[in-house]
């Protein structure tokens, strides 16, 4: 067929044609929208989940229904090796731009971007008397406002601020942050700080974030009352009919239908798991050579798809692990695909938890474990134990 009329689109953070299975979600966030909207107390809101299941590809859609309500939004992915401190006010900048045009008094704003600027030159990090940020803030930074250089006051004072900005607009401040777990310790205790202020005083910012599946025990470890100061979603593999929406809906608009046993092979060969439906759905539809896509077609096609998959999705990763990290997760996959004690991994390789303690911890920071509970990993990648176990020791 066509290859050109492809519609599906594996790709990080895509969307794909057909956002199948996450309705609940979308009618929670909107639901947190329209409360902000009518000055209601909300929560900020956290999506969890592994690598694949579409938490960037909410965020995003998240994202765009704030813009509709004409909300000021800004987004960033953090990185374990950086504060957020920059970041935010790059976000916050870009938010607050959105809303200057509708505001009635320009001073306002100014006011506003000279705290901003105040806030993101005041980084610790940085060499006394220097910034290396280019804001494009014209007016002069502010002083005695979010400058302090302690960033949980800072932030506070920030957010209280820009609230104050979207209050006078009638709207408010969505701030996204993707790989929310790769957040500092300190900036995440700040970050809950500056939430927990504003769940208090009303004021409409919110935070959303998305990262993997330990996320919110990284949030109450900063600070014991995250557990009430977000909304906590999990975001898992689509269940059959949402699976079968996600191939079927965008195949009917060009034209093609599936049968039931390519519908079957498909669920089997991906699991649930949204890229994954997106990956062999894509490869099935450019070596189909008609429609309606067969069982048969399936057959010939998955080959390629789990070849794409072990090179791009599973080998890119697996390529970033030292050879005493792959001993490791070999260990854990040959466990199973479940979640395993770290003392079980240890027993496999014959050694002690301690002295495996520095590729663990080397995994958890590159993202290709997580801790799941206390003594208990697993992988961050769906199927990355079934990759592992059909790799060469």
């Amino acid at each position: 067929m066509d290859p050109v009329r492809n519609p599906y689109a594996p790709g990080a953070g895509q969307r794909p044609p057909e956002l199948a299975g996450r309705d609940r979600e979308l009618q929670q966030f909107e639901v947190v929208l329209e409360r902000v909207a009518r000055g209601r107390p909300e929560r900020s809101m956290v999506l969890t989940g592994l690598r694949g299941v579409g938490k960037t590809v909410l965020l995003n859609t998240f994202k765009s229904m704030a813009m509709q309500r004409l909300w000021g939004t800004g987004k960033i992915e953090a990185r374990p090796d950086q504060s957020i401190r920059r970041p935010v006010a790059a976000s916050l900048h870009m938010a607050i731009r959105e809303l200057a045009p509708r505001h009635r008094a320009p001073e306002r704003i100014e006011e506003f971007l000279g705290v901003l600027k105040a806030f993101a030159m005041r980084d610790p990090a940085a060499a006394k008397g220097t910034s290396h940020w280019s804001p494009g803030i014209d007016v002069p930074a502010s002083r005695g406002r979010a400058d302090s250089g302690d960033l949980e006051i800072d932030l506070t004072e920030l957010f209280v601020d820009a609230a104050g900005v979207a209050t006078d607009l009638g709207v408010g401040i969505a701030l996204f942050i993707d790989e929310m777990q790769d957040v500092q310790a300190p900036d995440i205790s700040a970050l809950c700080a500056a939430c927990h202020e504003l769940s208090q005083t009303g004021g409409p910012l919110i935070v959303v974030g998305a990262g993997l599946p330990h996320l919110p025990s990284v949030l109450s470890a900063s600070k014991s009352y995250s557990e009430r100061l977000f909304r906590y979603a999990r975001i898992d593999r689509l269940d059959r009919d949402a699976a079968d929406l996600a191939l079927i809906a965008p195949a009917e608009r060009e034209e093609v239908e599936f049968t039931p046993e390519a519908l079957d092979a498909l669920y089997e060969a991906a699991d649930g798991y949204p890229y994954f439906v997106q990956a062999y759905g894509k490869v099935a539809w450019d070596l189909a050579p008609r429609s309606p896509i067969t069982v048969d077609d399936i057959k010939v096609s998955a080959p390629e798809a789990e070849e794409e998959l072990a090179v791009g999705f599973f080998g890119s990763r697996y390529e970033r692990a030292t050879p005493a990290e792959r001993d490791y997760m070999h260990a854990m996959a040959q466990l199973g695909d479940d979640p395993v004690p770290t003392a079980d991994v240890a027993d496999s390789l014959g050694r002690k938890p301690s002295s495996l303690s520095p590729a663990r911890d080397s995994l958890i920071k590159k993202g290709l474990i997580y801790s799941a509970e206390r003594g208990v990993i697993g992988f961050t990648v769906p199927h990355f134990g079934r990759f592992l176990r059909a790799q060469p020791l």
